[in-house]
């Protein structure tokens, strides 16, 4: 199967990381220009700016309020299981109550936790894994090709899944 478009851009980022201090890196400040955020820095948590960033690059529309990983649960269409490229959104955990984090499934561990292809994860573009009692909702982004029932992949992990603080 063909990964989605925005799945794939967002591959061609694993590895990029913020820049510690007062620098914002290049590609995080290009997303919040043409996303036209009020903020240009990557000290605010972005997640919600990476997958704004990698669904737009890939022709789709974002959430109205795409920063926010949150409103990533209106949008699109509602999934009852985890797709390959499916948005997922997730409670924020014991250190960040009412917040989220937001990305994009590519697969599972051998724990069934997910794996989670996101931004600022530990201030970084990274696979992680995480537990699927934080999930919120699967979305699958609108105009786009509804995902197959193909089971997720089994992919390797650390196991250690992020205790709810992404940054």
């Amino acid at each position: 199967m063909t990964p989605p478009a925005w799945l794939a851009l967002a591959r061609s980022h694993l590895g990029k990381r913020e820049i510690p201090g007062k620098a914002t890196a290049p590609f995080i400040t290009r997303w919040l220009l043409s996303l036209k955020a009020w903020w240009g820095d990557d000290e605010t948590p972005w997640c919600g700016v990476f997958v704004a960033g990698c669904l737009t690059d890939a022709g789709l529309p974002k959430p109205k309020n795409w920063f926010r990983a949150r409103a990533y649960l209106d949008y699109g269409t509602p999934l009852v299981k985890p797709r390959v490229g499916c948005i997922v959104v997730f409670d924020g955990g014991l250190t960040r109550p009412g917040a989220g984090h937001v990305g994009f499934v590519v697969g599972q561990d051998e724990k069934s936790q997910l794996m989670v292809l996101g931004g600022n994860q530990a201030n970084a573009v990274t696979i992680a894994p995480f537990v699927k009692t934080r999930v919120l909702g699967y979305r699958w982004p609108p105009g786009a090709e509804p995902p197959t029932g193909a089971p997720l992949p089994l992919l390797a992990s650390n196991g250690a899944a992020p205790s709810g603080h992404e940054a």
